[in-house]
């Protein structure tokens, strides 16, 4: 293993940084249609997911950095379901990320990369389990 992803680990980050941003766009759009309701129950199960996915976003884009990656834009329109069907939408939304995850860790990754993404795994574990968040370290 060396000190840097392979190729395809990069590919790998890049597109898990971008889905982790159309995350970010799902979950926040959902919030405040739950805050407009008002739902507060609601809205603070999907605000811990929002702050969960911007987190992974964030640190992807941070180790993409250090890597000597330049970062494309991220701008992702996501359609946002109604709150009437969205644990439906947002739990196949977490497996795809669960199988994201696994996948990228069947790649040539760093120790520090691997350990990154090996943490994130168990977040959308969690995720998919429970539809709720904030299971993110500072």
């Amino acid at each position: 293993m060396t000190g840097r992803p392979s190729p395809a680990g990069l590919r790998a980050l890049h597109v898990a940084r971008l889905a982790e941003k159309a995350q970010t766009h799902f979950y926040r759009a959902l919030a405040a249609l739950a805050e407009e309701v008002p739902d507060e129950a609601t809205a603070e199960r999907l605000n811990g997911l929002l702050a969960d996915e911007q987190h992974h976003f964030s640190r992807l884009s941070a180790r993409l950095l250090e890597l000597g990656e330049s970062l494309p834009d991220s701008a992702t329109p996501v359609d946002v379901p109604t709150l009437t069907d969205w644990e439906e939408n947002a739990r196949a939304r977490e497996r795809a990320e669960i199988s994201r995850y696994e996948q990228l860790l069947e790649v040539e990754l760093d120790a520090r990369t691997r350990s990154i993404v090996s943490g994130f795994l168990d977040v959308e574990r969690q995720h998919a389990a429970a539809l709720g968040g904030k299971y993110m370290g500072a």
